[in-house]
């Protein structure tokens, strides 16, 4: 299903939203293998933009609310799409999302939790879910950042940063000042991702 829609809506979204994805290089050892791509939230089109712009399929969370809409639903299904209660500790989205690293497949997560609202280039406060799957299933993460949110006829970047580990906290018991401090060093390298996307831009001029 998802070759199939990036078939039909590659170019008609390339026209109406055109993305350039900076990093790839980046990804070259994780080719097949498990891993999390953490993202900023700007729009529900983020994940899409991902999607189709890159070729190996990525699982991401979806708020339930977003799968009313039958259509909506099975195209968001197609992408990769993990159905998640944001309201509730949802246990079956956790385990999916678990199941999905452990079959050497790779899930997208906004660990900001929720859309960052304005144009301003502000990160949200990083939330404790992409730390502990990244722990819980020992896969590295890679770091992700989106220019802007998307916005029809104006270009949008995408930067994939250097993967890490967080092999340090392996083994051990995930508390929250663990938690917090495996956290802090996820924020630490989006932030760095999106400050090699800004000095590429003062580069240019």
């Amino acid at each position: 299903m998802l070759r199939i829609a990036q078939f039909f809506l590659y170019i008609p979204f390339a026209l109406l939203y055109p993305t350039r994805v900076k990093g790839k290089e980046n990804l070259k050892e994780l080719k097949k293998k498990p891993a999390i791509f953490a993202m900023n939230h700007k729009s529900n089109m983020d994940a899409v933009l991902l999607a189709l712009n890159t070729w190996e399929k990525k699982y991401y969370l979806a708020k339930k609310e977003l799968f009313k809409n039958k259509f909506i639903g099975g195209l968001l299904k197609s992408l990769g799409a993990v159905k998640i209660d944001r309201q509730n500790t949802d246990l079956g989205a956790i385990k999916n999302c678990l199941k999905i690293l452990k079959s050497n497949k790779k899930l997208l997560i906004f660990p900001e939790g929720t859309r960052v609202k304005g144009e301003d280039m502000t990160m949200g406060e990083v939330k404790h879910g992409t730390a502990m799957f990244a722990i819980k299933a020992k896969v590295p993460i890679v770091p992700i950042y989106i220019s802007r949110k998307p916005k029809a006829f104006h270009k949008t970047v995408i930067t994939y940063g250097k993967p890490f580990t967080l092999e340090e906290f392996y083994g051990k018991k995930l508390d929250s000042t663990l938690l917090d401090e495996a956290g802090d060093i996820v924020a630490k390298k989006m932030e760095e991702t999106k400050e090699n996307y800004l000095q590429s831009l003062t580069k240019k001029k």
